[in-house]
């Protein structure tokens, strides 16, 4: 592990140099390719450069230990030591964790679908408050929502709702949230006071870029009609809703959230080539399905992943067993600390990997 961190800081200092180089600043790609790459490998330098600095200061004080005769000097000393071996310790758990193989599509923006499942017009209100629950978690984590395309329906749900979270980071922390959603709780349309049990499905993508899919302007067919609203009524008389058909893979996608058809169009088109994205990554990695499957779960549509229980104020994610008695807050967006658990459940999965264990 050591003779890997060293080499990092190696092709950090290196990097350092190349960046003050003319040529370098001259050209625009390699100075964006080898900043990212520097600001990629920042944090886990500096955590280097602590963990030896923590080293010697204990070597120091293991020296001073030896040839020290006063009392008090040795217990202050030994004090000082145990406070740097945890601290070592300390450093020692995050550089492993630093060294992990990142997700590549960690840092990108998302595209979020969800869909009432099971459960007719009370799956469509559990999809809205699915839906404002991630709204106001991007909130509180200084990201942008975008809304594609929508279909709600009479009571204030929605059957499908299709939106973009940009932020940096987006991914790293809403690919926990692929799968069936589970609510427990009685309708308000239901008189006898019994309890429902309805799901929602949701899907993250991450966005992709243009360089990663290549999109043939022929293969996509584009029809503009007039958008509409709840019950099919014309919302405007102009052509501007845009759907585009993929005809290679068949994939569709509409969008009428802009008055602008050109909008919708780059609206639609970002959401197109995502999903082109994730079918094309989800065919690749097919056959390692099995081996991959882990307790944070597949990301499969149908898989149930956590349930929302109103009579208890219970929020349960079945992959890690974790239950919460805070549903008020967790659909107020406070995810932080199931989606905290699940980034620890999947870092020991792949230290374990790593290791062999």
């Amino acid at each position: 592990m050591f003779e890997r961190l060293q080499a990092l800081e190696d092709r950090y200092e290196k990097l350092n140099q190349l960046l003050s180089d003319p040529e370098v600043i001259n050209d625009p790609k390699r100075l964006r390719d080898y900043s990212k790459e520097s600001s990629d490998l920042s944090e886990t330098v500096q955590t280097y450069r602590d963990y030896k600095a923590t080293t010697k200061e204990l070597e120091d004080a293991k020296s001073m230990l030896e040839e020290e005769k006063d009392p008090d000097m040795r217990d202050m000393i030994r004090q000082e030591i145990d406070e740097l071996e945890d601290r070592k310790e300390a450093l020692e758990e995050r550089l492993k964790i630093l060294l992990l193989p990142k997700d590549p599509n960690d840092e990108k923006n998302v595209v979020v679908e969800i869909r009432g499942a099971a459960g007719g017009d009370e799956a469509a209100l559990f999809a809205g408050d699915l839906f404002k629950m991630y709204t106001k978690y991007a909130e509180s984590q200084g990201w942008h929502v975008d809304v594609i395309e929508a279909s709600p329906n009479e009571i204030g749900g929605y059957k499908e709702i299709i939106f973009m979270i940009n932020g940096k980071g987006a991914y790293s922390k809403l690919k926990f949230e692929n799968g069936a959603h589970r609510v427990q709780r009685v309708p308000e349309t239901e008189s006898g006071g019994r309890i429902h049990t309805s799901t929602a499905t949701v899907a993250v993508l991450p966005e992709a870029e243009e360089v990663e899919v290549e999109i043939n302007e022929k293969d996509i067919r584009v029809d503009t009609f007039a958008s509409s609203g709840p019950g099919g009524q014309s919302v405007n008389t102009t052509m501007s809703a845009v759907r585009l058909t993929h005809i290679p893979t068949g994939i569709v996608v509409s969008c009428q959230d802009e008055k602008s058809q050109i909008k919708n169009k780059e609206k639609a088109m970002k959401v197109l080539r995502a999903r082109i994205y994730d079918k094309f990554k989800k065919e690749a990695e097919a056959e390692y399905a099995a081996t991959r499957k882990s307790a944070i779960g597949t990301g499969d549509r149908s898989e149930r992943i956590r349930t929302y229980n109103f009579p208890q104020s219970r929020v349960t994610d079945h992959r890690i067993g974790l239950t919460l008695h805070k549903l008020d807050q967790v659909l107020n967006g406070e995810l932080d600390e199931i989606i905290d658990a699940l980034i620890v459940q999947e870092q020991a999965e792949l230290i374990e990997k790593a290791e062999g264990r």
